[in-house]
C-alpha cells in the first residue's frame, strides 16, 4: 500500500460508556486512548459534547481537555464541539484561554451550532446556567474570537464609553477555533468568516460534497486563515482480523439504529450482547444499521488505512479525523478500551511512515 498521500490522522471521542461501566472507568478508559494516540503521533484529540445519553459520557469537553493535556505531550487536544447555544461565550472563552494557558500551542476550540441534547435537556441548560441565542450564533462566534485574543474585546455603553473585556488577563497565544457542522448553514458561515471548517461525516455523511464545495468556493480569507481549510471525521474500527473488526462494530450499528429508530437509548452493549440480540431488531432497524455500516470503515489495519487515503484523496483533505467506535468484550478491563487503543495503533502502524512526516 503507497502511503505518500496518507492524511495525518486525529481522533474523536465521545467517551462510550458499556454495560455495566460507571463514568469513572469510561473517563479513565478514553484518556488511555488519548496517550495511546499521542504515542502513535496522531495530530489531535477531540472530545464531543453530549448530554442524557446512557451510552456517552463526553458532557463536559473542557474538563476532559484538561485531564487530556495533563497526560500527553504532543498531540493537540480540543473540543468537538463546544455546542454553543448551550454556553455562555464569554465562558467558553475563559475556559479556552485558560486551557490554553495550561497547554500553550495544543488547544483547539471546535464550535458547533447543534444543541448535542434532547429538548428537555436543552430547557434544563437555559434553566440552569448561561446560554447563548441560536439565531445570534454568528455574532457569538465572533465574540469568543475577539474575546480569546491577546487584545481582547471592546464593548461600547449607550453612553460612548468603551469597556474593555479579555477572557484571560495576559494571553500569549490562542486556541486554534474551528466551525463544526453538518449542513449547508456551517459551510457557508465558515467560509464567510474565513475559519476552518469540519464537516461532521462520522454522524451520516449526506450533504458531504455540496457542504465542502460550499466551503471551499465560497471561502473569504482572513487574518486567522488565508485558504480552505477543513477535515472530515469518520466511523472506524481496525483490528487483526476483518471478522474481529466486524465484531466490534455491532455494539455502535446497534446504538445508532437505536438513535435513529427512536427507540430507548441503553448503554453500548458488549460484543458478546449484541451478538446474543442479533433477531430483536426488526427489518426497518436492520436496514438503518446497513445503511450506516456502509459508510464506516471497518478491517484489517492494513484494509482501513489504504480506505482512509482513498477517502481523503477523493476529498481532497489532509487530514482525517477517526473516531474509533471499536466495541468492548465482556471479559476485557472496565477501565481501558482495548478495541479502540488497537483500531489507533494498527492505522498508526500501517501509515507509520506518512505519520512521521506529517
Amino acid at each position: 500500500m503507497s502511503t505518500s498521500a496518507a492524511p495525518a490522522l486525529s481522533v474523536l471521542d465521545l467517551v462510550p460508556v458499556r454495560t455495566g461501566q460507571t463514568s469513572a472507568q469510561a473517563v479513565a478508559a478514553s484518556l488511555g486512548v488519548a496517550t495511546a494516540a499521542d504515542a502513535a503521533g496522531y495530530r489531535r484529540y477531540w472530545f464531543a459534547e453530549h448530554h442524557n445519553m446512557p451510552a456517552v459520557a463526553s458532557t463536559t469537553p473542557p474538563v476532559l481537555i484538561a485531564a487530556a493535556a495533563a497526560r500527553t505531550a504532543r498531540i493537540r487536544v480540543g473540543s468537538g464541539g463546544m455546542m454553543l447555544p448551550n454556553h455562555s461565550p464569554l465562558v467558553v472563552a475563559e475556559q479556552f484561554a485558560a486551557l490554553e494557558a495550561l497547554a500553550p500551542g495544543r488547544i483547539d476550540l471546535g464550535i458547533g451550532r447543534a444543541p448535542g441534547s434532547d429538548p428537555v435537556i436543552t430547557q434544563l441548560l437555559r434553566q440552569s446556567g448561561t446560554t447563548s441565542d441560536v439565531e445570534r450564533f454568528p455574532d457569538h462566534v465572533a465574540d469568543i474570537l475577539s474575546l480569546v485574543s491577546a487584545d481582547g474585546a471592546t464593548l461600547r455603553f449607550t453612553s460612548g464609553r468603551d469597556y474593555a473585556v479579555r477572557a484571560t488577563p495576559a494571553a500569549t497565544g490562542t486556541p486554534d477555533v474551528w466551525l463544526l457542522g453538518s449542513s449547508d448553514y456551517s459551510a457557508r458561515l465558515a467560509a464567510s468568516m474565513g475559519l476552518p471548517y469540519v464537516f461532521a461525516n462520522h454522524f451520516s455523511g449526506e450533504g458531504l460534497e455540496r457542504a465542502l464545495d460550499l466551503y471551499r468556493t465560497g471561502f473569504q480569507p482572513s487574518e486567522m486563515l488565508a485558504a480552505p481549510r477543513t477535515f472530515l471525521t469518520v466511523n472506524v474500527v481496525a483490528a487483526p482480523t476483518a471478522e474481529e473488526a466486524e465484531a466490534r462494530s455491532l455494539p455502535n450499528q446497534r446504538m445508532m439504529a437505536r438513535l435513529r429508530s427512536n427507540m430507548p437509548l441503553v448503554p453500548l452493549e458488549t460484543v458478546e450482547e449484541s451478538l446474543a440480540r442479533a433477531d430483536d431488531f426488526d427489518a426497518m432497524t436492520r436496514s438503518i444499521m446497513t445503511s450506516g455500516r456502509a459508510k464506516w470503515f471497518v478491517g484489517t489495519g492494513a484494509d482501513v488505512a489504504s480506505d482512509l487515503v482513498a477517502f481523503a484523496a477523493k476529498h481532497e483533505v489532509d487530514e482525517v479525523m477517526i473516531s474509533p467506535i471499536a466495541g468492548a468484550y465482556e471479559n476485557e478491563p472496565m477501565d481501558a478500551a482495548p478495541g479502540r487503543v488497537q483500531t489507533i495503533e494498527l492505522i498508526a502502524a500501517a501509515l507509520a511512515p506518512a505519520m512521521a512526516a506529517a
